[in-house]
């Protein structure tokens, strides 16, 4: 099933974050930055729509090789509403990642997740690390047919005068 990254449809916000290791280094689409949290776990990434979202899959950056005890080992991915009222989906564990995770969320296989907000939770990092690096985060949906719009109509020649007639729009 074909994709498409819908992150920059939603408000990021973080749990907490070193100065200038935040969400725009998270969201960079540059492997060499990364966001690093700065406080008590669980280290919170927060994604929330502004309507109810189709999402398919969550892709993370990790990159054990560079940033060893701050690697995540355990996220939960939390599904909801609010803030208030989230649930957990899946828990997903790394072993030492280097390169792309890509985290499905579905139901059922042909049934991806639909929410107003999504929430990443790191609750463990390899070495018993205390703070985290993420390098990227990416959140895709499926990608939609398009549909036509006004301007993609097209009218077929006629020969008939009373057909063309209404051929064309005034």
């Amino acid at each position: 099933m074909e994709k498409r990254e819908i992150g920059d449809e939603a408000v990021w916000t973080l749990s907490s974050a070193k100065q200038g290791n935040g969400v725009q280094q998270l969201r960079d689409d540059n492997l060499d930055t990364y966001w690093q949290s700065d406080g008590a776990q669980p280290h919170l990434i927060n994604i929330q729509f502004h309507k109810k979202t189709t999402v398919q899959e969550v892709a993370l950056y990790l990159d054990y090789k560079l940033d060893e005890s701050y690697t995540p080992k355990t996220i939960s991915v939390r599904t909801g509403t609010t803030f208030h009222d989230l649930v957990d989906v899946l828990t997903h564990t790394t072993t030492e990642p280097t390169g792309w995770v890509t985290i499905p969320l579905s139901c059922q296989p042909t049934q991806p997740l639909r929410t107003f907000f999504l929430q990443l939770a790191v609750t463990g990092m390899h070495q018993n690390g205390r703070d985290t690096h993420i390098r990227q985060v990416k959140v895709f949906a499926p990608r939609q047919p398009q549909r036509p719009t006004a301007g993609t109509f097209h009218f077929r020649a006629s020969s008939s005068v009373e057909v063309s007639s209404f051929a064309c729009i005034r």
